[in-house]
């Protein structure tokens, strides 16, 4: 399907505001040819022959010229109508595309997100929905417009003098050679700014994110040498899209200068014999220019269009992309789940060269907790990503009391599960917000109470709005402690069956870690828990420690058993990991 029958599959729920306001258009055309008779009347009946010809002739001009205002305010008013319900429609849909594709971002499963910059998304949602708009407003209504004036003021020029008719209408095959010419050097050029406007914006947004690191290191003027140099090819970008639209309206305006001449040359020949009056002349004239501005505009639409492709092109991508984490036709909505986890020999890559997990088989009792070990890159932090479906296992099955994942859908699985990572995601919104964001529908209580659980009452109470307070972006207002207690705060409120930790403790420092892992404890009670950690204080005395390596369980007990069979534990433990 092309791009512009998909666009107006959008557009499909305002057929009959479009239709109405195309409707409302041709009378406005209508009024728009009819501007040049009165000047014609006052010109040929007045003008040539003089006013002896009518003793009332004042009264005439006068009422010619009055017909004249008219025409045109009623003409203005048709036309500000118009316009602003084509505008409307193309805002409206504009929303509609980009909730679509701001909904469709969201559900794509981590695979697809890990391999794009998360400002090329935010690029697409923002500016390549534009586009949308932009067919519809420049080229739907805009080439209708034009076509419907192109022939009502071609058959009215027929009428006047068929052979002036055909000598200004001499360039439109040039005309239409030019717009082929240089439409596909637009939308490639107009590709290009869409992808380097993207990396302008992925490159601002990393650096100020990061600029605590950027000012820890001395490197801003690195950075600002690193944007420059972004927004550099960006600027040439759009110079090269500025030379080709000028080179373009040069060749154009050319053209039909080359036609008015021509037109004036033989019209000036054929008033002179006698076969063409003055105001005829005058009338064509104007006419001659009606018919070169919506064929001129149908040429910059042309090259509108083609640049608005680019971003729809863009759009579209997204939303033809395949999730390769959905819900099988059979899935079915859990209410409660036992906590019973399995994995049944799992393998997984994050891409087909690349396995990540081999062959893991694992059984985890409801309400146990299980600590994953493992040197960096052993594979802990993705076998917890399994579990709430983030990603897909490659072979095997990763089982829930004993049904597939993959067979209940992953709301309703993602509802048993309750996560904390390493570093807390908060958003730019009160404490209150970033506590309830499992559970929206919380009442006070019950977040205030979630909070003293996560030991967090305290210091958000000292805090100038207490819950209402804004914690800033990413939560920047808080200390990393005060972030990780909202973090588990939340996981109390959500009051899941299941606990994954990931990392929980290792960005903080030992005196804030015990107070923290007292209320992880707390947290962990009742719970089917998976902890995954560096820090082997963290599970060294929990029941049940697996520990990975290269992708593959290669150890399995207690601390203290592991320790004594001098294995990768062991190791672990002698080099460190485990502060005594």
């Amino acid at each position: 399907m092309s791009i512009y029958r998909r666009v107006l599959r959008y557009y499909r729920p305002f057929l009959g505001q479009t239709i109405f306001g195309l409707c409302l258009a041709l009378i406005g055309i209508a009024l728009n040819l009819l501007k040049p008779w009165p000047f014609k009347i006052i010109v040929d009946d007045f003008l040539r022959t003089g006013p002896a010809i009518r003793p009332d002739w004042r009264i005439w001009i006068l009422l010619l010229c009055l017909a004249l205002v008219g025409i045109q305010l009623l003409w203005g008013i048709i036309n500000w109508v118009t316009n602003y319900l084509f505008v409307k429609i193309g805002l409206q849909t504009l929303l509609k595309v980009r909730t679509d594709l701001y909904s469709y971002l969201q559900s794509l499963s981590l695979k697809y997100h890990d391999a794009r910059r998360s400002s090329d998304s935010s690029f697409r949602v923002a500016y390549d929905s534009q586009s949308i708009q932009t067919i519809y407003n420049k080229g739907l209504t805009s080439i209708f417009g034009s076509i419907i004036t192109l022939i009502g003021t071609f058959v009215i020029m027929l009428r006047l003098d068929w052979q002036l008719t055909l000598v200004s209408l001499a360039i439109v095959p040039f005309v239409v050679g030019a717009i082929y010419l240089f439409a596909h050097r637009i939308r490639r050029e107009s590709t290009s700014i869409q992808e380097q406007e993207s990396a302008v914006l992925t490159q601002a947004q990393e650096g100020l994110s990061s600029i605590r690191m950027v000012h820890a290191f001395g490197r801003e003027e690195f950075e600002v040498r690193q944007f420059q140099e972004q927004a550099r090819q960006s600027l040439q970008a759009n110079l090269r899209l500025t030379l080709t639209n000028v080179n373009s309206a040069l060749v154009i305006s050319t053209l039909m200068v080359v036609g008015t001449a021509a037109m004036y040359y033989v019209g000036t020949l054929h008033v002179l014999a006698g076969t063409l009056t003055l105001g005829s002349l005058l009338v064509f004239s104007a006419y001659l220019l009606m018919l070169y501005q919506p064929l001129e505009a149908l040429t910059y639409t042309a090259w509108a269009m083609e640049g608005a492709t680019a971003g729809a092109k863009r759009c579209f991508e997204v939303l033809d992309r395949q999730d390769d984490v959905v819900d099988s036709p059979g899935a079915i909505a859990i209410s409660s789940a036992q906590g019973a986890i399995a994995f049944h020999a799992v393998s997984f890559g994050y891409a087909a060269d690349r396995c990540v997990l081999r062959n893991i088989d694992l059984h985890i009792e409801p309400n146990q907790i299980v600590g994953l070990a493992g040197g960096t890159g052993a594979g802990k932090s993705t076998l917890l990503s399994l579990v709430p479906r983030f990603y897909d296992v490659t072979t095997g099955s990763v089982t829930l009391d004993g049904r597939d994942v993959r067979e209940v859908t992953k709301r309703s699985l993602r509802a048993q599960i309750a996560i904390v990572l390493q570093d807390t995601l908060l958003f730019s919104t009160t404490v209150r917000e970033n506590i309830a964001y499992g559970r929206p529908d919380a009442t006070e209580e019950e977040i205030i109470e979630a909070a003293r659980r996560a030991q967090a009452d305290e210091f958000i109470r000292q805090m100038p709005h207490a819950y209402g307070s804004p914690v800033g972006e990413r939560g920047g207002h808080l200390s990393v402690g005060q972030r990780q207690r909202i973090g588990i705060a939340r996981a109390f409120l959500k009051n899941a069956p299941i606990l994954l930790l990931d990392e929980p403790t290792s960005a903080l420092d030992p005196a804030t870690e015990s107070a923290i892992m007292e209320t992880i404890k707390e947290l962990m009670r009742g719970r089917t828990t998976l902890i995954a950690t560096h820090r082997l204080a963290t599970i060294h005395n929990l029941d049940q420690i697996i520990v990975l390596k290269d992708g593959r369980i290669v150890e399995q007990g207690c601390g203290p058993e592991l320790v004594a069979r001098s294995g990768v534990y062991a190791n672990l433990y002698s080099s460190g990991h485990f502060p005594s």
